[in-house]
Parts: structure tokens; C-alpha cells; sequence
């Protein structure tokens, strides 16, 4: 009986040692970095306090290898929005370029103009390029 013990033991230390998880379970993030924003979609330019709008942003992936990640949405001010989008990149093999939707809801507590720049790049000398929306709250 204390051998039949002793050999389940080993057997179960085997197995143990043996089963670790080296499964590949998908393509690995290699970087994130900022996207440029190509075009941006704002249904409504008046509209009332507390109610919520959807605004939609437009930028290019490379299909099967990045992906939208999130977007930094900085108040500069009481009425101004600088938005900027960032992407994922994978170890996957990259294909064609597409042109993905992100959105952003926008929920204002006051009234007054809002003015939203969303990242569009940089220029030649390094300085960034923002495409500028308003925004009338009522």
C-alpha cells in the first residue's frame, strides 16, 4: 500500500511539473501610440444641457494587427476639449488599411460654446494639428 502511495505521489508530482500553461492564447501587444484622427462626426451642433450626444471619430488601422485603444480627454478649459486617440499594435501580420469608428459621449453640465480638437497629427516643424468643432449647449 505505501508503495501504491509513493507512486501515486510521483506519478501526481509529474504531472504537476509537466502541466504548465505555454498555450498561445492570441497575439501579444507589442506598443500603444497615438492615432491620428482623421475626421470627426458630430450629429448635433446645438444642443440642450444634460443631454447626451455621440460623437464619432474616424481613423485608419491596419486590419488584423491594430486596434482601437482609448482616447485621452483633456479639459484645457472650461469650454475646451483636446481629444486624442490612441492605438494598439499586435505581433500579428498586418494587412490592408481600414477606416474604423470610435465615439465619445458627450454629456455637458453647462451652458455656453464648447470647442472640441481632436488630433490630427503633427506638421513639418513638429507642432500638432487639431480639427475644430464646436459645440453650442442651451
Amino acid at each position: 500500500m505505501e508503495k501504491l502511495y509513493r507512486f501515486a505521489v510521483l506519478i501526481f508530482s509529474v504531472f504537476m511539473l509537466s502541466s504548465c500553461n505555454d498555450r498561445f492564447e492570441g497575439d501579444e501587444i507589442n506598443n500603444i501610440e497615438q492615432l491620428k484622427i482623421d475626421s470627426v462626426t458630430i450629429p448635433q451642433d446645438t444642443m440642450d444641457v444634460y443631454s447626451t450626444q455621440t460623437i464619432k471619430t474616424y481613423s485608419n488601422y491596419s486590419a488584423n494587427c491594430e486596434g482601437f485603444y482609448g482616447y485621452d480627454y483633456l479639459h484645457t478649459n472650461q469650454f475646451e476639449r483636446e481629444v486624442t486617440s490612441y492605438k494598439f499594435k499586435t505581433s500579428a501580420t498586418c494587412g490592408e488599411v481600414l477606416t474604423k469608428a470610435s465615439q465619445i459621449n458627450f454629456r455637458p453640465q453647462q451652458t455656453g460654446t464648447f470647442t472640441f480638437k481632436f488630433w490630427n497629427g503633427t506638421d513639418a516643424s513638429g507642432e500638432n494639428i487639431w480639427i475644430e468643432k464646436s459645440v453650442v449647449v442651451e
